[in-house]
């Protein structure tokens, strides 16, 4: 059975014998395979019947939460092309003052999250949701104007960049808001990814002005509540590490890439001072075979079982390109 107790108690890094896994999401072929049903057919919508999916697949792999979206709440981008990868300068649809003033803006609809509240019941044990958004303030930002688009407007109309930051900041603030209140709650995960391999998207002084204000008053928002916030953050934030922890207070953090830093050398530098998920790189998985995944990941727990605030898991999430057996190699190492 789940236990969100111990769960809370390695966030707030605090002693504990029982080990625990964290990953943000799986895949549907995974998911399918744990819940032991097809996904209910309906891509991205909150509905009950996807999170019961959900939980059941989660509570089937050993996790404390299921992990999902409160609401059907998205921003509307001009994206038709789908791929794996696609340019972070298509989808844009704001390009001055008119186009932003012409956007259909969306104000959140609390009985749109209704189902945070049908779904209690039928949480097993003490487990809980861990809520993430459509994208966080910096994502959104460059869907809505493209990155290169957004990184002339700072210089040529940096009234209407941060008239921007401040519409996306503000919807995706109130959604936790609302979120935070329920008690099906139980973590709040804000997905925002900022920056490349060797740097954040934007200098560290724009990234303090812009984007770090908005985060600051969601963590302020979900901690209210008495839950604590969690960041899902792709890139090299070396530079920006101190904020991170000392002043949004984000109570954990998730996303390592071998190549920016090991979760190893992540845990030497920040782990007495926040709590660290995952880190078992995606590229790792995929290449390496079972015995050396099941190696390192019974390293990386024994090192960090004594002070504790380390969850095991991948370094961003499962995608279907890596193989089951490497994920079932993974995440067996917490009963070892």
């Amino acid at each position: 059975m789940p236990d969100f107790e111990n769960f809370i108690r390695i966030i707030n890094r605090e002693s504990t014998d029982k080990r625990a896994l964290f990953e943000l999401f799986l895949n549907k072929t995974l998911y399918e395979k744990l819940a032991g049903r097809p996904m209910p057919d309906e891509g991205k919508s909150v509905t009950l019947e996807k999170l019961k999916f959900l939980i059941d697949a989660f509570k089937n792999a050993g996790y404390d939460y299921a992990t999902t979206f409160a609401c059907n709440y998205q921003f509307q981008h001009d994206n038709h092309l789908v791929k794996q990868t696609i340019s972070l300068n298509i989808g844009a649809v704001i390009s001055d003052r008119r186009s932003f003033e012409n956007y259909p803006w969306k104000d959140m609809v609390e009985s749109e999250f209704s189902c945070l509240d049908e779904i209690s019941d039928y949480l097993p044990g003490n487990m809980k949701l861990n809520i993430m958004s459509p994208g966080g303030v910096l994502e959104n930002v460059i869907q809505l104007a493209g990155f290169d688009a957004l990184c002339f407007m700072m210089y040529e109309d940096e009234q209407l960049f941060a008239d921007l930051f401040d519409a996306v900041g503000k919807r995706l603030l109130e959604y936790y808001e609302i979120a935070a209140r329920y008690d099906s709650v139980g973590i709040l995960t804000v997905n925002d990814d900022w920056g490349f391999k060797t740097q954040t998207f934007f200098s560290v002084e724009t990234m303090r002005k812009y984007v770090f204000p908005w985060h600051k008053k969601i963590v302020e928002a979900i901690h209210k509540q008495g839950k604590p916030a969690l960041l899902h953050s792709c890139g090299n934030l070396a530079a920006v590490m101190d904020d991170i922890i000392d002043d949004m207070r984000f109570d954990a953090k998730h996303s390592f890439e071998d190549s920016i830093i090991t979760i190893e050398d992540a845990y030497s530098l920040w782990g007495d001072r926040i709590c660290l998920l995952g880190g078992i790189d995606v590229n790792f998985l995929i290449s390496k075979p079972v015995e050396e995944i099941k190696k390192r990941c019974k390293a990386i727990l024994s090192a960090t079982c004594e002070k504790g605030g380390y969850m095991l898991g991948s370094g961003n999430s499962i995608p279907d390109y890596i193989p089951q057996e490497k994920y079932f190699a993974m995440i067996s190492c917490i009963q070892e």
